[in-house]
């Protein structure tokens, strides 16, 4: 067995290259990281023949920069597994550390979608940020690192999960007036998401924000903090409307990288994927293109840890 490791700054996923085994760990690097423990475990229970591994986590700010970023990872990473390959931005698969293999779990997306798919844009909307991949005779058209992707529309740092609703909303309509709102970290779009039945309370994987519940009255009450109001200050409609206004502000902010990337490179077909991919068909359907979606194909828990599945099925053929 081929496993695929996805590493980012909160959630590490692996899958088979078969896949058959899906798993999805929360651990967050700034927070007494039990990462290197992780894949121990992971690598003693399930002895894969080698390991494919992506990483964003490298941009963690409890690191000084990304290098030191890329060494702890990829240390625990060694540690625990015997055979493992570190894969770049390049589409390459590399045994020694190099800056190219921060930030590449896009590529290995998108290499897969592209020998799948063909031209198409791949559409990644995850925990914490979408990725916006342009695809062409089969070739990922992305700039290489995050910090060129903000600037061209190919990443935008919004998720389904972990975004603080802050940084989405300035101000909400609330029974025709406006409210502006608090700029604490006292709600993420999960709360919203979950509000609004999008997503499980198994899939509220992260952290709340005051460390409370993940139940409908938790995720009311967070809500409602943001315009500073207790349950009994808002009613019921008020706060479902602000969590509505979170996915139409979310929806907009993907659709306006994605109209970017498409009028760049003449594409108007998507396949979409990750935790959020309700959040992505949803944007590439008011764009009106074409969709696939990667739920359908491959099955949800997959799309939700495409990039390594993805980077496992690399490896796997890359017969090295």
């Amino acid at each position: 067995m081929i496993l695929g490791i996805d590493i980012g700054g909160a959630n590490t996923k692996i899958a088979s290259d078969e896949g058959k085994i899906i798993e999805l760990h929360y651990i967050p690097l700034w927070k007494n990281s039990k990462l290197p423990e992780t894949l121990l475990d992971i690598a003693k229970r399930l002895e894969p023949e080698k390991a494919g591994v992506v990483i964003t986590g490298e941009l963690a700010d409890c690191f000084p920069d990304k290098d030191a970023g890329l060494s702890y990872i990829i240390e625990a990473v060694n540690n625990a597994f015997k055979n493992a390959y570190f894969f770049d931005s390049n589409g390459v698969f590399l045994k020694e550390k190099k800056k190219s293999i921060a930030a590449a779990n896009w590529m290995a997306s998108a290499l897969a979608v592209g020998k799948e798919f063909g031209d198409c844009i791949f559409l990644d909307t995850g925990s914490t940020t979408t990725d916006i991949i342009p695809i062409k005779n089969r070739k990922p058209l992305a700039r290489k690192t995050d910090f060129e992707r903000l600037k061209n529309g190919e990443l935008v740092y919004s998720g389904a999960l972990r975004t603080n609703i802050a940084a989405i909303l300035k101000s909400v309509n609330l029974g025709g007036e406006r409210s502006r709102i608090s700029s604490e970290l006292f709600s993420i779009t999960a709360d919203a998401y979950l509000l609004l039945g999008m997503i499980s309370p198994e899939n509220y994987t992260c952290d709340t924000p005051d460390c409370a519940g993940k139940t409908i009255i938790d995720a009311k009450r967070r809500l409602a903090r943001v315009v500073c109001a207790d349950l009994n200050e808002i009613s019921n409609d008020e706060i479902l409307s602000i969590a509505m206004q979170v996915m139409e502000a979310q929806v907009n902010d993907i659709k306006e990288g994605l109209f970017q990337v498409s009028e760049k490179h003449g594409i108007e077909r998507v396949v979409a994927c990750g935790l959020g991919e309700f959040l992505a068909k949803r944007a590439a359907e008011e764009c009106g293109f074409d969709i696939i979606s990667i739920s359908e194909e491959y099955g949800e828990e997959i799309s939700k840890v495409f990039p390594a599945y993805a980077v496992a099925q690399l490896l796997r053929d890359a017969h090295i």
